[in-house]
């Protein structure tokens, strides 16, 4: 299998490691790593906190990347549960209109990909409903995909390994022969998790924060 230059931040001997381990399934999160979504999550979770924790400036930053879950456990509990309903509506709302543009590169990545025989999956903490909006935004988004897997199939979130594992299962391969793209800490760390070769987009985190979480760290999927 040959691997030719996509990506312009890739350590140069990174088609070798790609060869070598003779990957056949690409798994990638959804929102920072196929779309460039992550600005304007940032804004909606900015209005939340300042309406509800305007004692904690910029907590938005510090949510990057946590699943629905994971925010309402840890920073809409005890008193604010009530609140989880209003909040999830407003979500709902909110991504209905959101703008999905994809990540610089990724359509012209995602279909040499697949040109050389490459499965590909979308593996997400993202629900049926917002996938819905995403069908409605981008009609040609299923056809680049071999499997999309939401948070619906899962049993436990990220960082648990479990969402990759059953992306692997679903195409019958090894998770050693698997790539997964992520931008947030818990995805990383799932991928890692996993036993999977782990490639982190900077996109919603710095390069040098996401180093130590994954094996190569690329701005976008622009060509050379």
């Amino acid at each position: 299998m040959v691997f030719r230059s996509f990506f312009t931040n890739f350590a140069a001997d990174f088609l070798k490691v790609m060869e070598k381990k003779n990957i056949k399934a690409a798994l990638f999160d959804l929102d920072g790593v196929v779309f460039d979504t992550e600005p304007q999550y940032t804004v909606f979770w900015g209005s939340q906190c300042r309406e509800f924790h305007p004692e904690h400036p910029g907590l938005e930053h510090e949510i990057k990347g946590q699943t629905l879950v994971q925010i309402y456990d840890a920073w809409f509990s005890g008193e604010l549960t009530e609140k989880q309903s209003l909040i999830t509506e407003r979500l709902n709302q909110f991504e209905q209109q959101m703008d999905y543009q994809y990540v610089a590169g990724f359509e012209e990545f995602i279909s040499e990909l697949r040109q050389q025989g490459i499965k590909t999956a979308v593996v997400t903490s993202s629900n049926k409903p917002k996938m819905q909006a995403v069908y409605a935004s981008r009609p040609e988004f299923r056809s680049m995909f071999d499997a999309i897997l939401t948070s619906e199939d899962f049993e436990r979130s990220k960082p648990d390994p479990d969402c990759y594992l059953k992306a692997a299962e679903r195409f019958g391969v090894e998770p050693k022969d698997c790539v997964v793209f992520e931008d947030s800490f818990n995805g990383l760390k799932s991928g890692r998790a996993a036993g999977m070769y782990v490639v982190g987009l900077a996109t919603t985190n710095s390069a040098e924060a996401i180093k130590p979480y994954c094996d190569e760290v690329i701005a976008n999927y622009v060509k050379d």
